[in-house]
């Protein structure tokens, strides 16, 4: 095996390039390494799209949905329903859906995504509890938001559906385990998905309050705006 097509993501990703145009380079060069002429590694690259096609027709039908939402107020709507919330910071919303995520999805019902809830709501509501605190955001503060939602989702959508039974993830090493001789039920492989979440789910609070101080020292950096 070559690891040449790797060594290609692992630069890709340290460069900070487009992941996808550098996974799909990745993988023509795998098959052009492993003997393939050109055709025939697009070929199959078309192919395997179409057989995974169901993975990313959700995705591309919510687009439309989400735009007419939004479209009709839904941002809006999110911003002010969080910033009548006191209490609210914007660790504390991310930490909140995390948690929300994370239980939905180890009971089997799938509430979230980074199309459907992190871009239309979760992170308007985040920079509401934010701005109601520190004032206006500058661009650095709601990149560095913005990427704390997809990090939440993230943990909460990875670590949740271990726990799962009936979850892809679990099938998958169930099937590894079957393939090896490994005796392992999947109440088994759940079972010891917990802890692990439990142990994410520490961090992510400990990330959030990290935020949160982050956000105010930024804040504070800015300078005052000129009298008018």
């Amino acid at each position: 095996m070559s690891w040449l097509p790797l060594a290609l993501i692992l630069l890709g990703v340290a460069l900070r390039l487009n992941t996808l145009v550098v996974v799909v380079v990745a993988g023509l060069w795998s098959a052009l390494l492993a003997g393939m002429s050109w055709s025939e590694a697009v070929a199959l690259l078309g192919r395997l799209f179409l057989d995974n096609r169901y993975m990313t027709l959700p995705i591309v039908l919510m687009v439309p949905v989400i735009a007419l939402l939004e479209h009709h107020g839904l941002r809006e709507r999110a911003e002010a329903l969080i910033g009548r919330a006191r209490a609210a910071t914007a660790g504390r919303v991310l930490l909140l859906y995390a948690g929300v995520r994370q239980l939905s999805i180890a009971l089997g019902v799938n509430l979230g995504g980074h199309a459907s809830m992190v871009r239309p709501l979760v992170v308007p509501m985040a920079e509401a509890a934010a701005r109601a605190r520190h004032g206006e955001l500058s661009g650095a503060a709601k990149a560095t938001l913005r990427a704390h939602a997809a990090c939440a989702e993230n943990i909460g959508n990875f670590f949740g559906e271990d726990i799962f039974v009936a979850v892809g993830a679990v099938l998958l090493m169930k099937g590894f385990f079957d393939g090896n001789g490994i005796g392992v039920s999947v109440w088994e492989l759940a079972l010891w998905g917990i802890p692990t979440a439990l142990a994410a789910f520490v961090a992510l609070a400990w990330r959030t309050r990290r935020l949160d101080r982050h956000l105010s020292t930024l804040a504070s950096s800015q300078p005052e705006p000129p009298p008018r």
